[in-house]
């Protein structure tokens, strides 16, 4: 067994070297200097050294000799003749993972770098480790390269999964799936050998015991090999957390993200059998003496996938899976070019689109991708969205059969889904974004606006158009896009990068009263008011319910009442006049109102208010959408296009939006009531803790009655026990959420339930596990209930939010519900 042992270390060693040499051959410059010299950076803790963070930093990694160039560099940052001591070896090894040394990486590949390290280092130490990274990280940005770093104790596979979802950290989504795809595309850069690959394959199930075995008996020492574990079984529950991860991942990367989760899909086909790529990788190695393709992680996954959809008879998925491996790797075959990652790539390339049958407009087509424009994208957006919604659908359904739960955390799950929710899910005035990182331009040289009237062929409402309106460029073209409301149009062109500052924006009305004029007004406004980019929304944001964070209001935009005076001889303006019951005939001022906010979810809405309630509309809806404890908007920016008294109707509404939030938000009252006069009604608004109302009113005594009758609709599973609904939780109400508020007690805790409309279910002394009841309502609503429809595929991301009542200084507090599964801080993964 020792001298097999032996050849199969030599065979590890040289392929690891041909894949070093692989993944280096794929980098820029800056690249492959960041990747060589990085294990000089890890071991050595010195202050002339890129990346030093004082204090007693983790550093030394087992085993690594600096070769020349590493020495000749350590010495010229340094200054000495001698290497700088190194005191302790902290780190077991540093290995890349994911694309690297893969047909799949390119130049503009990012790097993922696991530092795997000894799970004793404290959590103080292990900070300064991760604040290394982070300015390693920083450096190789400044040079154009994309490097994370993932801290990995040796023990991580081994005991349960603590790490929470971050950027790029998969929390507890993904965790011996996360292993599997390391062992399949781990290449050594310093430290520690792998044990994995060298158990036999036919015994991994048998892996630790046989590991266990090897260290025990001598016959390998630990301070030569890394045992993360072994992957004989992976729990079918991970499935589901695995494609909620892979769903969000596709929000930067959408064509790794297609394959990754279609080989989730497969591997869920094979299930409880299932042939993982990793132990097929390595029943190769132990069978073969030389490198092959079934080494390569990315011809890999392709493969996996091919013959999945092949037994499916799914040629449409297979095609897009193809067309998804090509653009990953980034190399024009179309083109004349010499090949920019090695010749071997361009080689197996040539021979994939030859077998596949591709012609010479296809490669053509996908060769420039960088020129896309809007066609291109949404069409691609369509494609790329329902095939990761059709793998997810099928995971939904794989653990519906197997009635398994999820290994996932339920914060992790509500996190994800959010994340989800905010990008995917295409709800009414929401500015759905198109381009997942698929074009790096959209903008278009003209832009033009067509209104077509009740009574057409064509629906009422706004057309948009990429051409001037010109006949000769506009005749026979399809529109973009349609609406109701032409706001949202312009919105959408805004924030999907069509519109830009020196696009010529046209427009052709019938019956409204917007002009050229105010059009290029309202999109330098919009322009002036919104960056089309904001960093992603915070996990504790996406925790709680989401607020209005900047709110842009568009008054007569589309109707303006003053259009209609006559020029010669405009109403005269009285002091104090009010916009909202102006003159004699009291009419009000605003004809149309149009709202477009930036929420703290990052999502950005729109809504269109027109007609004789449009004021009290638009104010209720901006009230309701404020939880009475949520905080005040960060900007209120109000724009008016009136052809006279535009400066005052502005002021005035400016002051009447504030007025109106500063009641909502009172947090010493129960109860609110404005009163307004919108041209000859009158209208009561009534801010209670849990919502907004509006009641029309016919007289005083009318007022009257409606403020002691009017009260908020409440439901309550048990409304003779005395059981109230603490303040917090009315407070907390956010309308279109279903949210669950635990509170302990003695007896087990209670339930209140608010429901997408705001009504209440109590359950008192609920003598369950919190845990379960979770899990068991995320499951619920993950696989019953039809929210997101998009090609036929029916997905729920809008999952309940959970939280915890616990007690404050003076009062209850609400916390976001933790799993009492987490314990430890957290940690990275890739």
């Amino acid at each position: 067994m020792f001298k097999q042992f032996e050849l199969l270390v030599a065979r590890c060693d040289a392929i690891n070297q041909i894949k070093m040499e692989r993944a280096l051959e794929a980098m820029n410059e800056a690249g492959r200097r960041m990747l060589s010299m990085l294990p000089v950076l890890l071991h050595y803790h010195h202050p002339h050294l890129p990346g030093y963070v004082s204090g007693e930093v983790p550093c030394g990694i087992a085993n690594f000799q600096p070769d020349a160039a590493q020495r000749k560099f350590l010495f010229t940052q340094c200054g000495h003749t001698a290497e700088p001591e190194v005191k302790e070896c902290c780190l077991s090894a540093v290995y890349t993972m994911g694309s690297t040394s893969s047909i799949g990486q390119s130049t503009v590949s990012d790097l993922d770098i696991w530092i795997c390290h000894d799970p004793a280092l404290s959590a103080e130490r292990r900070a300064l480790l991760e604040q290394k990274c982070q300015f390693l990280s920083r450096l190789a940005e400044q040079h154009s390269v994309e490097m994370n770093f993932f801290l990995i104790p040796e023990n991580k596979f081994r005991v349960g999964n603590q790490a929470q979802v971050g950027l790029d950290n998969c929390g507890s989504a993904q965790h011996l799936l996360l292993l599997e795809e390391f062992y399949r595309s781990a290449t050594r850069v310093a430290g520690k050998r792998l044990l994995w690959p060298l158990i036999p394959v036919e015994r991994e199930d048998e892996y630790d015991a046989l590991a266990a075995a090897l260290f025990s008996t001598g016959m390998i020492s630990e301070d030569d090999w890394l045992d993360l574990g072994g992957v004989g079984h992976i729990p079918a529950e991970e499935y589901f957390g695995s494609a909620l991860w892979l769903l969000y991942k596709g929000l930067d990367s959408p064509y790794k993200a297609v394959l990754k989760i279609l080989v989730m899909e497969a591997y869920s086909a094979e299930f409880p059998h299932t042939d993982l790529l990793a132990v097929q990788a390595k029943r190769w190695f132990q069978q073969h003496d030389e490198f092959g393709l079934s080494l390569d992680a990315y011809y890999l996954m392709l493969d996996k996938v091919t013959d999945y959809l092949t037994k499916l008879g799914d040629t449409k998925r297979l095609d897009l899976a193809r067309r998804c491996f090509y653009l990953k790797i980034c190399d024009p075959l179309s083109r004349n070019v010499p090949p920019q990652h090695g010749r071997w790539r361009r080689d197996l390339l040539v021979k994939l689109v030859r077998d596949w049958g591709w012609d010479h407009a296809t490669l053509q087509h996908l060769d420039s991708h960088d020129q896309w424009k809007v066609e291109q994208v949404k069409t691609a957006y369509e494609e790329l969205l329902s095939s990761l919604m059709q793998s997810y659908s099928k995971l939904i359904q794989f653990a519906r059969r197997n009635n398994i739960s999820e290994s996932i955390n339920p914060e992790d799950i509500g996190i994800l889904s959010r994340k989800l929710y905010t990008a995917f899910e295409a709800l009414p005035g929401k500015v759905q974004r198109i381009n997942l990182k698929i074009a790096p331009d959209l903008h278009e040289s003209d832009l033009s606006l067509i209104q077509v009237p009740p009574g057409h062929l064509n629906r009422q409402g706004w057309y948009l158009y990429k051409y001037s309106l010109k006949p000769h460029d506009i005749i026979g073209r399809a529109p973009l896009e349609y609406n109701g409301y032409l706001s949202k149009l312009v919105a959408w062109a805004y924030f999907n990068g069509l519109m830009v500052a020196n696009t010529r924006i046209d427009i052709r009305q019938a019956g409204s009263d917007i002009t050229r004029t105010c059009l290029h007004q309202f999109c330098q406004d919009l322009a002036d008011t919104f960056p089309v980019e904001l960093p992603p929304a915070s996990n504790l944001a996406l925790s709680r319910p989401c607020e209005i964070r900047h709110l842009g209001i568009f008054l007569n935009l589309e109707r303006d009442p003053t259009a209609d005076w006559p020029e010669e001889m405009p109403p005269v303006l009285e002091h104090g006049e009010d916009m909202l019951c102006f003159g004699a005939r009291q009419e009000c001022l605003i004809g149309t109102v149009d709202l477009v906010y930036r929420n703290s979810w990052n999502e950005v809405r729109t809504l269109h208010f027109n007609g004789l309630d449009a004021v009290v509309e638009a104010l209720s809806t901006i009230l309701s959408k404020m939880h009475q404890d949520a905080a005040a908007p960060d900007a209120i920016d109000v724009f008016c296009y009136s052809q006279y008294y535009r400066d005052e109707i502005r002021h005035q509404f400016t002051e009447l939006v504030n007025s109106c939030i500063s009641l909502r938000l009172a947090l010493d009252k129960q109860r609110m009531v404005k009163l307004l006069s919108v041209g000859e009604h009158r209208y009561a608004l009534f801010l209670e803790r849990r919502g907004v109302s509006v009641r029309q009113l016919s007289s005083a005594i009318d007022f009257y009655r409606q403020v002691s009758d009017n009260k908020l609709e409440r439901q309550t599973a048990e409304p003779d026990n005395g059981l109230h609904v603490p303040p917090i939780v009315d407070a907390y109400a956010s309308e279109g959420l279903i949210q669950y508020f635990f509170e302990d007690n003695d007896n087990g805790f209670n339930v209140y339930i608010l429901d997408e409309n705001n009504k209440v279910e109590i359950y008192h002394e609920y003598a369950g596990s919190k845990e379960d009841l979770v899990q068991n309502v995320n499951r619920y609503y993950t696989m019953t209930h039809q929210r997101f429809d998009f090609t036929e595929q029916v997905i729920n991301f809008n999952l309940p939010q959970f939280y915890e009542l616990v007690p404050g200084s003076d009062s209850l507090q609400v916390t976001p519900y933790r799993s009492a599964m987490r314990e430890m801080p957290q940690q990275a993964s890739g």
